[in-house]
């Protein structure tokens, strides 16, 4: 059965995300990640024109990944136990983290050294997270709310920073339980 132009596509963004995080932008080609996809590098052309069209979908992607994070996050009854989930997301993985650092941080990161519009559209996906956690942090009676989501996201990345360097998953979990207490204090402190 041939494959669909969908299901091509498809691998090309998720062989791209992968490789993009474990490798970095610049030290992957399109070469590798038609071979991670199982598709013809010539095949690439006809679903993105350029490497950066192809890293814009990858941020997409993420978007799109972070929607469903967070969409999952809201099953939490309360919002202290909203941001819990969300922290503990980065527990999760924790092993992946600790190797090649937080996915949307290192490409965002990674980026950033640009000055193309590429670097604030990897910004979006973490943008999305701050937005998220300030309703949350509001709905906990805090006025400072986008400071403290800000202090929060800085405690995940930093965290996945500290793992990465590291290669120390520990890391990781250590600081989702702390970051856990303090989201309690928020709960607790108005």
């Amino acid at each position: 059965m041939a494959d669909s132009p969908a299901g091509k596509r498809e691998r090309l963004v998720a062989s791209a995300a992968e490789l993009l995080h474990r490798k970095g932008v610049g030290a992957t080609t399109l070469a590798d990640i038609a071979h991670a996809a199982d598709v013809p590098v010539g095949n690439v052309y006809y679903y993105f024109r350029t490497k950066d069209d192809l890293v814009r979908a990858v941020i997409d992607a993420q978007d799109g990944q972070v929607e469903a994070m967070l969409a999952a996050c809201e099953a939490a009854p309360l919002p202290a136990d909203r941001l819990k989930a969300l922290v503990r997301r980065w527990g999760q993985m924790r092993d992946v983290v600790a190797r090649y650092g937080c996915p949307f941080g290192t490409l965002a990161a990674e980026l950033d050294r640009r000055d193309d519009g590429l670097d604030l559209e990897a910004a979006r996906p973490i943008r999305r997270i701050l937005d998220w956690a300030e309703i949350q942090i509001r709905a906990l009676g805090r006025r400072n709310a986008r400071q403290l989501a800000t202090t929060l996201f800085a405690g995940v990345q930093g965290g996945a920073l500290l793992a990465s360097a590291l290669r120390d998953p520990n890391l990781m979990s250590g600081q989702v339980r702390q970051l856990e207490r303090w989201i309690d204090t928020l709960a607790a402190v108005r």
